[in-house]
This record gives C-alpha cells, structure tokens and sequence, in this order.
C-alpha cells in the first residue's frame, strides 16, 4: 500500500470539488438524462435512497423517472484511498434537493413523504476511481475519475 503525501491530500481536495460542482449542475440541467450517465461506467453501482441501479443504464433509467431538481450542496468532504496513484477518492456530500418546481409549484395538500416538491436534506457518498482512459495527468494536476459506487439518502 502507497502512502499519501500532503500533495496527493491536497489535488484529491482539489478533485472532489470539482467533482462536486460538475456532478450537481450536471443533474439539475435539462440535459441530465443524456449527460449524468457519463459520470458512471456499465459496472457503477448506485444506490439512490435505498433503491439499487446498475451502470449507465441504471443511471439514465433513474434520471428520466424522477422530477428535475434543484442541488444545494452545503458541505463535502474528501478522503483519498491509498493504493494506487492516483488515488481513489471517497467523497460524501451533504445538503438540500428540491424535486420538480418546489413548495409553490404544489398544491397545498400535497404529502410531506411525496418526493416532487419539498426541499429535503440529502447524504450521498461517492467512490471516485481514477479514469483508465483519460489521458495521464502531469504532477500536480486533477485526474480524470469517474463514480464507482454512489449511494444517495434522504436525511430529512
């Protein structure tokens, strides 16, 4: 097992942002449905509040049964995973996601448990995985990940 520096800490850090800011304007676009799949690989998995989906089909098939929405990250974190250079990266992510066109887009009577319309506080946690087809990184620069494994949950 390698042993991380504080440079591979700090361009990890530097990824997961990245990764963060792409991944959630990606899924509130309105071409989400064509582009978010491109972030996964036919042997991803993803796990979204408990339901599991498999690849980029899995993805696509998520995506287009599901309201647009509206990401708020408040926080993220970055842990690179020893092993290989670059590292994997583990990456959670927390904040608030409104589905489809949020509190006054709905009707009055509209359930709490009803995913289209409440702001609700989501966890997700991704395992980034260095992209074998990406052309190499030269020292000190971002490597090119793609999601192994997601797993979204709704906290509130």
């Amino acid at each position: 097992m390698s042993t991380l520096t504080q440079n591979d800490i700090e361009i990890a850090t530097r990824a997961a942002d990245t990764f963060t800011r792409l991944y959630y304007s990606t899924y509130d676009s309105p071409t989400r449905v064509d582009d978010l799949p491109n972030f996964y690989r036919a042997n991803s998995a993803l796990t979204w509040n408990g339901r599991p989906f498999e690849g980029i089909e899995g993805v696509r098939e998520l995506v287009s049964g599901i309201p647009a929405t509206k990401h708020e990250v408040q926080s993220f974190d970055c842990h690179p995973i020893p092993g290989s250079q670059p590292p994997s990266l583990l990456v959670t992510v927390s904040g608030i996601v409104t589905h489809g066109k949020g509190p006054a887009g709905n009707p009055a009577n509209t359930p709490r448990h009803e995913v289209e319309g409440h702001p609700r506080v989501f966890s997700q946690t991704f395992v980034l995985a260095p992209d074998p087809n990406a052309p190499p990184t030269k020292s000190g620069e971002v490597a090119k990940y793609y999601i192994t494994a997601d797993a979204l949950r709704f906290v509130g």
